[in-house]
């Protein structure tokens, strides 16, 4: 019974969802303060603030100098779908999935590109192994995943001689985690995942190898203007130093400064790295106290650190999406955890975010209140 007395504690933020994820610590709309609004982005105050866009985002990630970085439309989507559309079709290629939106690049590259990939597809809670992958193919993957749970504990499979290039969704991953840029050709991730960042748009980081290649091969499918990287057969220099394809928003751009302005506040990507370790680590400890919950990833070591997915073991359950749903529903309720139902696609369980932008504090103060919807619904059974 004592399982059913609601916490005295409440987490002080209740965000914990996978997108858009929680604002910074403290963050006010008076932040935005400096945004020049009802300028051109390409005036001189315009050009500069997408440009220290840019270089913010170099300094903290640790980006190789000779790597390009663009700001781009549409997302982490719009910048996987630039990457697939304009550098595939050279060489052959794997389609490496363990995670619904890692599926959604294999639809776009078999049915819309109609490219003969080679699709390996891990099952949710898994990852593919890494070992059976050819590399002198352009392979194509996430690094975590945001519906799954699970991430690649390292790049060791990858080689540095390969002869195709790496593509990698990195969004929920960016900022969170250590990013092997030596690895990895081509890195998209979105502002609305770790730093919290409003949405819209998205990051393109291309190394020397993959701008060989934009500028040695052309598609044989027509590109639209929004995809184009490069023209008559050189890269558009500009879109990587702030001059975006189409019309960003000024105001998500001063909030991407701010949020990276408070990553550098908080010692760097070390910092950030270390926040989102210590927020998993405290619901790691809850499922291993717990013998009703566990990770969805099978292997602790590709267990992400971000996108912390759960699932419901007690025996007595046997309509596990509704009861997942139900326990989701109470603490929304309560008002201590909104928005942490898995991913419509994955399997039933919840979601917790422990992204860089959460406070340590908060994932405490929540898992308790998980107990007492688990007991509270298990009381209906």
């Amino acid at each position: 019974m004592a399982d059913l007395i609601a916490p005295a504690l409440r987490p002080a933020n209740p965000r914990f969802s996978s997108g858009p994820c929680a604002k910074i610590p403290g963050f006010t709309l008076d932040h935005l303060a400096d945004a020049p609004l009802g300028r051109s982005h390409r005036a001189a105050v315009g050009k500069a603030k997408l440009k220290r866009a840019i270089d913010l985002t170099r300094e903290i990630l640790g980006v190789p100098a000779d790597y390009r970085i663009g700001i781009v439309p549409g997302s982490d989507t719009g910048a996987v779908e630039m990457a697939l559309w304009s550098l595939l079709g050279a060489r052959p290629v794997e389609m490496l999935a363990w995670e619904s939106f890692g599926e959604g690049w294999v639809t776009d590259v078999v049915k819309q590109l109609k490219l003969d990939a080679k699709v390996k597809i891990a099952p949710y809670g898994e990852i593919v192994d890494l070992a059976t992958v050819d590399f002198n193919s352009d392979v194509v993957f996430t690094w975590n995943g945001t519906t799954s749970g699970v991430r690649l504990p390292n790049a060791d499979a990858i080689p540095a001689d390969r002869a195709g290039l790496t593509i990698c969704d990195a969004t929920s991953a960016a900022f969170a985690m250590d990013l092997p840029w030596d690895k990895l050709d081509v890195t998209t991730f979105s502002w609305q995942k770790v730093l919290g960042g409003e949405g819209a748009h998205g990051m393109l980081i291309l190394s020397p190898r993959a701008v060989e290649r934009l500028e040695s091969y052309t598609p044989a499918w027509p590109l639209p203007k929004i995809f184009r990287l490069t023209s008559k057969g050189k890269l558009i220099e500009g879109i990587f130093v702030g001059e975006t394809i189409n019309t960003p928003s000024m105001l998500a751009v001063e909030d991407y400064l701010v949020a990276l302005d408070w990553a550098q506040s908080i010692g760097g990507l070390k910092g950030l790295v270390g926040r989102a370790a210590a927020n998993a680590q405290v619901v790691w400890d809850f499922c291993a106290a717990n013998p009703w919950i566990a990770n969805l990833a099978v292997d602790p070591a590709t267990a992400s650190t971000t996108s912390v997915c759960l699932k419901f073991t007690d025996p007595r359950i046997t309509d596990g999406a509704t009861f997942a749903k139900n326990v989701a529903k109470r603490l929304e309720k309560e008002g201590v955890a909104l928005d942490v139902g898995a991913y419509r696609d994955a399997p039933a369980g919840l979601r917790i975010w422990c992204g860089s932008t959460v406070e340590t504090a908060d994932v405490a103060a929540l898992m308790p209140w998980i107990a007492h919807a688990f007991h509270a619904e298990i009381a209906t059974l």
